[in-house]
């Protein structure tokens, strides 16, 4: 036998056996629409009799430069002769004619995506011969001009604004509003004109010949797998290429026969809410694009039951049979004619993320399927929209036709947010705290000393920086919706303006972020807030809790975040970052004492000032965490990064002494020359201080080997702190995370004098802590050498961010606003390594290490806190290789635990 092209509905077991049996092999086969309509077919749910022209054979087209593969049309015309047999008509025949339609149907759901054409075997001669058989010319003459036009459009090319133009010509000589108003005569004098608006686009008659119809639509079937909008949907949805379309060849029945037919759409439930009860429209008296396309006014479902009961209980049996059937809620098509009910379609239906995990959880407490399967069904993503405010859909549709849109850069932390361009942080604090104003803090790039901004505004926006910049990684730890690296965006801080393209927005102008989506808009679009607290979302996410292997902890360097992830289900803290507690204004002049004394009495004066600020912090924490632990990273970054920049102080200098010049009076000059000494002195230590490569520098264990009062003063405080919540009655777990070691001697030196440090606390409250001392292993050579670090730590962390940089030797952020963009798009990366972790590379880095450390200590506690603990397919790794958590931002902690469990899931055989 040849190869097999084409399979009737009926013959879905054949097909199925064909491919091995499996169902989703038979929809690869026969694309989602042949199968289901196969598969209807089988259950005995009223199907009008047809066949599907494989994806096989869309795709030997396509490869052969547009020839059909060999066997493939003489497949078709026996199809179709089986259709003439089953329906007692004869394609092409005067007297009682066979009409099909010819339709798309890929793998995956493509809604309108891809062409159809209905109606097809109407001509001159047929249509003549239905208005004897039917006595209905109103009815032929409409199912004919949507030939001509579908066709012209589909398979010529024509513009269906051609067309369009002829239909309100037409309804505006016959004084009607709809097409549904026109009378015969009106159709057909207007399929008359699309026959000479086809002649003239084509320069030959629209084709008679009802199987020169088939086999030119197949053809355009075929091709607009390829078209733009296919392709574009497809990008955007990372559904493959090389699939192809299926083409389905089925049986016409009209929904625009008469004052007894419709055609209709429903979902099984509420698509938006996830609500157990049926939703949809119908049109009477039209084809089923009508309603889609929005030129009528469209009935809901709801009256169907009261102006046609039987049918309507007819369709809402077979529509609960099919759920049940599917085991999903279900997107179907629908057609009566003359009282008769036909289904044309079953999907999968489209559904917000709500009313996903509303679904899910429902079905499953109804049995229709395990709890397993609804944790499976619900993306991360899905969970992810729980989190953040987002634009109302219908609003940011109307913005964008608007010409709102105005540039995209990466979507580093999702959500919406509105609010009034704002380009300095004090400014940003100002307007939000004081003024009670929504801000948009407009930046080139943040910095550390930009934090109190960004925590007071709605949302960031950056020209410069990439999805670990500092930008990005403050957005997703605090929720910001946030959209950096819009290269396209100039930012004069001078003038107080920004300007994208030729618009320009001025300091105080409205803007809208779409963080999910990475894009910038003008003015101000209406947002919605989504619920943590939804019920359903509650409740899956507990049945994820008892499916997962991995803990999911959080990242948090405050009580407000510590207990927001708590909230959101955190089992502890794996990553708290003692630096940003410095930037808090009343610590931050100590620090620069610290920082600036070459003194160390005076030194040790800053530090002890700092001791009680540090002591509280952690000490909010271990109340907020309540007997979990919390691993704290003593200081890491460079002593610099506390103080101005260089490139600022040199202004100021330059400021002051242009000022001095101009000084009028002996006490305005004594001001600005103790001003000038003062920055003096700080420029010279920043030069002191600088190095060609910061982040290789004197930053993390170095600096507490090289300061060890700063570090001792850390422990002493987390310590004094630990101590004093277990005498309040608290059970506490402190950790302390010794950064950026390589070498196991910077390790041993640095824990022998913090061991001692805590020690000395504990002796001096009389009181013993349970603790831990451990490293977080961000250098390829600590991750080599785990054997050895394993022996002086108790656990290990995986600073992932600074491991992909030290493994792959480039910097992140400067990778990420430049070549890295280009790198992703032609293929020489999969995939951004600093948002997805590298397997190959760091991935192996990490499971060595993780084999080499617990052949020392099998016990070894593991974890990862860098920004991949937030990512689906990261946890799907740390899984895999056996960590013992995740610490992610507090707002991606319910994500962490639906990906952690379908990891967990997917491993099952």
């Amino acid at each position: 036998m040849t190869n097999k092209w084409v399979f009737l509905f009926s013959e879905v077991d054949q097909a199925a056996a064909s491919v091995g049996g499996e169902w989703e092999n038979v929809r690869a086969l026969l694309g989602g629409k042949g199968a289901n309509l196969a598969d209807m077919t089988r259950i005995e749910v009223p199907v009008p009799p047809g066949f599907t022209i494989t994806t096989r054979a869309c795709n030997a087209y396509l490869a052969s430069g547009g020839i059909f593969p060999e066997g493939m049309w003489d497949q078709v015309l026996q199809a179709v002769a089986g259709l003439e047999k089953e329906s007692g008509k004869r394609f092409g025949d005067r007297q009682n004619p066979l009409l099909v339609s010819c339709r798309s149907g890929a793998r995956f759901s493509m809604p309108g995506m891809m062409d159809t054409v209905l109606n097809i075997g109407l001509n001159d001669d047929t249509a003549r011969g239905l208005v004897q058989l039917t006595g209905n010319e109103r009815f032929v003459y409409d199912s004919y001009r949507r030939l001509i036009q579908m066709f012209g459009s589909v398979v010529s090319g024509i513009p269906d604004a051609v067309f369009e133009r002829q239909m309100d010509e037409c309804r505006s000589r016959a004084g009607v509003d709809t097409d549904a108003e026109l009378s015969a005569d009106d159709l057909k004098g207007l399929t008359d004109a699309f026959k000479r608006i086809y002649r003239r686009h084509t320069t030959f008659p629209f084709p008679g010949e009802p199987r020169e119809q088939l086999k030119m639509a197949t053809e355009a079937v075929f091709k607009s797998w390829n078209g733009k909008r296919a392709v574009d949907y497809r990008n955007a949805s990372a559904i493959p290429h090389d699939l192809g379309t299926a083409v389905n060849i089925v049986t016409m029945v009209f929904g625009n026969a008469g004052a007894g037919s419709l055609t209709g759409v429903a979902l099984t439930r509420n698509g938006t809410t996830g609500e157990n009860r049926i939703e949809g429209d119908f049109l009477k008296n039209a084809q089923g694009e009508d309603v889609v396309a929005g030129i009528r006014q469209t009935n809901d479902l709801s009256e169907l039951k009261d102006e046609m009961p039987d049918i309507y209980a007819q369709f809402e049996q077979i529509a609960r049979r099919l759920e049940t059937h599917y085991r999903e809620m279900q997107d179907v098509e629908f057609t009566v004619e003359n009282g008769r009910l036909w289904m044309l379609q079953t999907r999968s239906g489209k559904r917000t993320a709500r009313a996903a995990v509303r679904i899910a959880v429902e079905m499953a407490e109804a049995g229709l399927i395990t709890r397993e399967e609804a944790i499976l069904r619900v993306t991360p993503e899905q969970v992810d929209f729980f989190l953040h405010p987002q634009f109302d859909s219908q609003a940011k549709a109307v913005a964008a036709a608007g010409g709102a849109l105005l540039a995209r850069g990466l979507n580093v932390s999702p959500g919406a947010a509105v609010g009034l361009v704002a380009f300095d942080a004090d400014l940003a604090e100002m307007w939000a705290r004081e003024e009670g104003k929504a801000v948009i803090m407009v930046r080139p790039e943040t910095k550390p000393d930009d934090v109190h901004g960004m925590l007071a505004a709605q949302g960031i926006l950056t020209s410069r920086g990439g999805r670990t910049s500092h930008a990005a990684l403050v957005a997703r730890q605090f929720g910001k919706p946030a959209v950096v690296g819009v290269s396209e965006l100039k930012i004069d801080l001078g003038k107080r303006l920004m300007t994208i393209g030729d618009t320009t927005i001025k300091e105080g102008d409205w803007i809208s972020l779409d963080g999910t989506a990475g894009e910038v808009y003008s003015g101000k679009i209406d947002t919605i807030v989504p619920d943590i607290m939804d019920p359903w979302l509650i409740k899956l996410l507990g049945w994820a809790d008892g499916c997962r292997r991995l803990g999911i902890w959080t990242n948090a360097d405050n009580p407000d975040d510590a207990r927001r992830a708590r909230t959101y289900g955190a089992e502890g803290i794996g990553l708290c970052r003692t630096e940003h507690m410095f930037f808090e204004a009343r610590r931050l002049p100590f620090l620069h004492k610290m920082i600036m004394s070459d003194l160390p009495v005076e030194r040790r004066e800053a530090l002890d000032a700092l001791l009680p600020f540090q002591r509280e912090d952690f000490a909010g924490l271990f109340r907020a965490m309540d007997g979990l632990p919390v691993i704290t990273r003593l200081i890491d970054p460079p002593l610099h990064e506390f103080l101005p920049s260089h490139v600022d102080l040199s202004h100021d200098l330059t400021d002051l002494k242009i000022r001095l010049k101009h000084a009028d009076t002996l006490e305005k000059v004594d001001t600005l020359l103790q001003q000038i000494n003062e920055k003096t002195k700080v420029l010279k230590r920043v030069e002191s201080l600088h190095e060609s490569n910061p982040m290789l520098g004197l930053r993390g264990v170095r600096l507490g080997i090289q300061i060890p009062e700063l570090t001792t003063m850390q422990v002493r405080a987390i310590f004094e702190a630990a101590c004093m919540v277990a005498k309040e009655g608290g059970a506490v777990h402190p950790e302390i995370m010794i950064p950026l070691t390589s070498h196991v001697n910077e390790l041993k030196s640095q824990r022998d004098i913090l061991e001692v440090e805590a020690q000395t606390v504990m002796a001096e409250q009389g009181i013993e802590i349970d603790y831990k001392f451990g490293t977080m292993i961000e250098i390829p050579r600590a991750a080599l050498t785990a054997h050895q670090m394993a022996e002086h730590a108790q656990f290990f962390s995986f600073g992932t961010n600074d491991l992909t940089q030290t493994t792959f030797g480039i910097s992140r952020d400067d990778a990420e606003a430049g070549f890295l963009i280009r790198y992703m798009s032609t293929g020489i990366l999969p995939e951004n390594p600093f948002a997805t972790i590298d397997r190959d590379g760091v991935g192996q880095l990490m499971a060595l290490c993780l084999e080499k450390a617990r052949s020392v200590n099998p016990d070894l506690e593991c974890g990862i806190c860098g920004e991949h603990a937030g990512d689906p397919q990261s946890i799907a790794f740390c899984h895999q290789i056996g960590l013992t958590y995740v610490s992610c931002s507090p707002y991606r902690v319910p994500v962490a635990r639906l990906a952690a469990a379908q990891a967990a899931l997917r491993e099952k055989p």
